[in-house]
């Protein structure tokens, strides 16, 4: 009987064993093919969840005979669901699943700011991105700078500083341009006495990708990213060549050509960029200054890519422009000048830096990146009975060790960068000499499939020339969090500090014209030092065939001993600046329709002398409201509207506040891309509601600039894509 029994045991047992089924399947894009490491299987009935390994392989074991829904889910993509009989016809059969990315997600997403090279979804630090779609819009609507490229994002506000040369700077979240690092393909090539131009002198054109981040950012670029940095990622030669020119014209007196070719072959390619831009002086106020100044500009970037082998490769790159901008008295611009007639504001730059990156792949998972850039750059500014001109040499050298684990990735490497200005007599006095040696550590560690951690530390030591005394030695620590809270909500909490050695090349100093400016004071002008945190929640949905995205950021930066000009010298404010405030985007896409609404509230105060004052030139309200409608590869029309608060001035007085209409219609061929686009359709000018200056024309005195002055701007052009 005992025996008997066994017997029936052991059949039962080998029944159920054979009973439990297995299920293996790839999860891929359904578009690009590209596997989803990470996607999640789940069984409802069985409460069984197992996620796809690194090559998107998912394996379920245990499942019993009978028929099971499995439902397959990644972020940003649309869920799918199967029901599946088992046993399965063929139980060693490798089923593939294609995901479908999302009605208005970008599905892949790679970020090269924090040099990891990461999907955009996996990494703690909060980075917002324009990819080349975005990109594509934008260079026809300003091919000849990326002005309106930034003033359009949110908590990012573009100032004008010069009336009548067109000058400008930007700010994130209030806190004045110097704080913000510029890169060029990671890499610093618009700082210091080069950054003042910076933003009219860079062409979309030949960008791929634009990355920002808004806080503290000085462990991976150094302490000068106190309000965040800005990644302008060039494009690179793809497998199919291309050669696109642009043609455009303006209301205004504009003119724009440019071109850009690519091509890769097996171990080399190249790409070129060359334009050239023009605009007549232009006073549609006729107050007899320059809304638009007269300027002549040539760029040309060529770029070698080598492509040894499977481990190594590299690419070296020339940057070069030469600009003549000639702004002031449309009589004098004219050659028509008299002895009421005189004044004008006239910039010469020219612009030469070499870019140098190479990459070794020591293995799948970790390689060595090495990096630089020498930059030249000479200015001429002349004003009437003044000129300083002066040049700049700076470098930039990298090396960086990246280890891409599967749980842990680390980034850790040590760089040098140098900066020397000399000014030429009798302003020789404004000379300085700066050299910063820095060394970093980060890791990015995903816990779980919910929480991510990336901590890292940066120690900097600054050597100025003898006469600058505020050499000093800096730790930034930095950390940041990642929790993905369910397949719809994320957030993003952080915080790190930073610090800005002291430069008379600054928004005031561009201001002033850098007449009178004296050097900085030996021995008592320190580096400025900060500290921010900032944390979101992101919210992203499908509902039927509509797609919405919600992000609401909250952020604060305290900056101490802010460099302020007084009487003519830079000295360090006694008290501190706040910058605290909010910024809200959200993003509904409904087929061939995008809706983008965005506020920013940006409270920006200075604590100086125990006294609490508004900063000025600071608008606190922002909204953005952008709607588009494209036939992918036919026909983009688009309308958007923006409002600025009104703005404490200098003077004690308020701007006023103000809303300007924009609207873009582009019919796109296989070959041919015809544009228009019209800016400011409400032709708000600050020359509409008050004089932009106050004493004579032959000496005046300009008011702060707070609102256009170019009025309704009309453009259009042609875009001719010979090879795409």
């Amino acid at each position: 009987m005992k025996t008997i029994f066994i017997i029936i045991s052991c059949v039962l047992l080998s029944h159920v064993v054979v009973a439990q089924n297995s299920f293996k399947a790839i999860i891929r894009n359904d578009k690009t093919k590209e596997i989803l490491k990470g996607a999640t299987a789940t069984i409802p009935d069985l409460k069984i969840v197992v996620a796809a390994d690194t090559s998107g392989l998912i394996i379920i074991h245990n499942i019993p005979d009978g028929k099971f829904e499995i439902e397959i889910t990644y972020v940003g993509y649309s869920r799918q669901e199967k029901v599946y009989g088992f046993p399965l016809k063929n139980p060693d059969q490798l089923v593939e699943i294609g995901l479908e990315p999302a009605v208005g997600e970008l599905a892949e997403v790679t970020i090269q700011t924090t040099r990891t090279n990461q999907n955009l979804r996996d990494i703690p630090t909060r980075i917002e991105v324009l990819p080349l779609e975005e990109l594509d819009e934008k260079s026809t609507m300003r091919p000849g700078d990326i002005k309106m490229l930034l003033g359009e994002a949110t908590g990012i506000h573009v100032q004008q500083v010069s009336a009548v040369s067109g000058t400008t700077n930007f700010r994130i979240q209030g806190l004045d341009s110097r704080y913000t690092q510029l890169l060029q393909d990671g890499m610093p090539l618009y700082q210091g006495f080069s950054g003042g131009l910076s933003l009219l002198q860079i062409s979309p054109l030949d960008l791929k990708q634009v990355e920002f981040i808004k806080g503290a950012a000085s462990t991976l670029y150094g302490g000068g990213a106190i309000a965040g940095l800005v990644n302008l990622i060039s494009k690179t030669p793809a497998k199919a060549p291309e050669l696109t020119f642009l043609l455009n014209g303006t209301s205004t007196k504009g003119a724009d050509a440019s071109g850009f070719y690519s091509q890769k072959w097996k171990h080399i390619g190249t790409t070129i960029f060359g334009a050239y831009n023009y605009n007549g002086a232009y006073d549609p106020s006729s107050t007899g200054f320059t809304a638009i100044p007269q300027t002549k500009r040539f760029t040309v970037k060529p770029k070698v890519f080598l492509y040894i082998d499977d481990r190594n490769a590299g690419w070296f790159g020339v940057n070069t422009t030469y600009e003549d901008r000639y702004g002031g008295d449309m009589q004098v611009i004219d050659g028509k000048g008299d002895n009421t007639h005189q004044y004008f504001e006239r910039n010469k730059t020219f612009r030469l830096s070499t870019q140098l990156s190479f990459t070794h792949k020591i293995n799948e998972e970790s390689r060595i990146n090495f990096k630089n850039s020498i930059g030249y750059f000479d200015r001429q500014l002349t004003e009437p009975g003044f000129n300083f001109s002066g040049k700049q040499l700076s470098s930039f050298s990298e090396i960086n060790y990246v280890n891409n684990g599967e749980r842990a990735n680390w980034v850790a490497g040590g760089n040098a960068i140098t900066d020397h200005f000399t000014a030429e007599p009798p302003l020789n006095n404004l000379n300085y000499s700066l050299t910063t040696l820095g060394a970093f550590v980060q890791n990015t560690f995903k816990a779980t499939d919910w929480f991510s951690l990336e901590s890292g530390v940066r120690l900097d030591y600054n050597t100025p020339a003898p006469g600058n005394h505020s050499n000093g030695l800096f730790i930034l620590p930095r950390i940041n969090a990642l929790f993905k809270l369910d397949e719809h909500f994320t957030s993003r909490i952080g915080g790190g500090a930073g610090y800005k050695m002291p430069t008379l090349f600054n928004n005031q100093g561009e201001q002033e014209g850098y007449q009178n400016i004296q050097p900085l004071s030996t021995g008592s002008t320190k580096a400025e030092q900060s500290y921010g945190f900032n944390g979101d929640l992101n919210y992203r949905s499908v509902i039927g065939d509509a797609a919405i995205s919600i992000n609401q950021l909250f952020f604060y930066t305290y900056v101490d001993k802010p460099l302020i000009l007084q009487n003519n010298t830079f000295i360090n404010a006694p008290g501190h600046i706040s910058t605290q405030g909010t910024e809200t985007n959200i993003k509904l896409t409904m087929d061939e329709l995008v809706f983008y609404l965005g506020y920013t509230y940006t409270d920006t105060k200075q604590h100086f002398n125990g006294q609490t004052t508004r900063q000025p030139l600071t608008p606190q309200n922002r909204i953005s409201f952008d709607a588009t409608y494209e036939i992918e590869n036919s026909f983009r029309f688009g309308v958007e509207s923006f409002y600025t608060s009104p703005q404490l001035l200098s003077d004690g007085t308020m701007g006023k506040g103000y809303i300007t209409f924009g609207l873009l219609v582009q019919k796109m061929w296989k070959h041919l891309d015809v544009f228009i686009n019209a800016e400011n359709l409400t032709d708000r000018r600050q020359t509409r509601w008050e004089n932009i200056y106050t004493g004579s024309i032959t000496h005046p005195n300009f008011r702060d600039i707070y609102a256009p002055l170019d009025g309704v701007v009309v453009n259009g052009g042609v875009r001719i894509k010979l090879l795409h």
